[in-house]
């Protein structure tokens, strides 16, 4: 595979707490190529969310390296010896959290464009033709005037997609975007990822949703004391686990 394939490397990447006494990463190396829907499933404090957060520096890992786009973002300095701009690297990684983090005084369509006027400096026009258009594909449009509290938790993880979306960006992080709804919700945004995944985007999805996994993730990780104990394809995983952990695991949550 050319090296062009690859969006996002990650080697040796450790992440320790409390003077090394809490080992969040412990050692984790993966790659995740263009195009990829990654999942990554195991036990709560597996160190899931800290990898994923660590992607966009979110956490600040202790040590390894995570070169994205052919630049090592955890370097201070690029390649030509200038200061490291992680805020414009972030730009390219649309992340989703588990909770919405939608602007409680702004309308769902001042939510949308604050990041690409002010980050990106696209004109209001610009950025509200393509807020709506965003907000349309998800069923939302009539919503654009509304705000956060008069949503729903489904209709606000939505916005919380196309708002990451109208940055543009070459791969979506999702950190257990479905956790905090409820039942009846969480079909709806996966409905929205999965539409993602089809038409090609990159996408590191921290999820308890097995079937989301199974369906829709081409490479699935399982993680546990900070270790990446196994990867492979969905049918690798859940029909045919190597791994004990990842075996006792299966047992508790399928």
């Amino acid at each position: 595979m050319a090296i062009s394939d690859k969006l996002i490397q990650v080697k040796d990447l450790k992440k320790y707490y409390n003077k090394g006494v809490i080992k969040a990463l412990d050692g984790v190396s993966v790659d995740i190529d263009k195009g990829d829907v990654m999942v990554v499933i195991g036990p709560s404090g597996s160190g899931k969310s800290t990898l994923l957060r660590s992607l966009n520096l979110l956490e600040q890992p202790t040590s390894g390296s995570i070169i994205f786009e052919g630049v090592d973002i955890t370097k201070k300095k690029g390649a030509d010896g200038k200061k490291l701009d992680i805020d414009k690297h972030r730009q390219k990684m649309g992340m989703v959290f588990q909770h919405f983090n939608l602007f409680p005084h702004m309308t769902i369509l001042q939510n949308m464009c604050i990041a690409p006027v002010q980050v990106k400096g696209i004109s209001q026009e610009d950025a509200e033709k393509k807020a709506m258009e965003l907000l349309a594909r998800v069923g939302l449009a009539d919503r654009a005037d509304a705000y956060p509290i008069q949503l729903s938790g489904g209709q606000k993880q939505r916005v919380a997609i196309v708002r990451a979306l109208a940055m543009e960006p070459d791969v979506m992080l999702f950190d257990e975007p479905t956790s905090a709804l409820d039942p009846e919700m969480v079909g709806e945004v996966l409905d929205v990822m999965k539409e993602l995944a089809r038409e090609g985007m990159t996408m590191v999805v921290v999820t308890h949703e097995m079937g989301f996994a199974r369906e829709v993730g081409n490479r699935v990780l399982f993680m546990a004391d900070g270790k990446l104990l196994e990867e492979g394809s969905p049918d690798e995983i859940f029909n045919h686990p190597q791994n004990p952990r990842l075996q006792d695991f299966l047992s508790k949550v399928l």
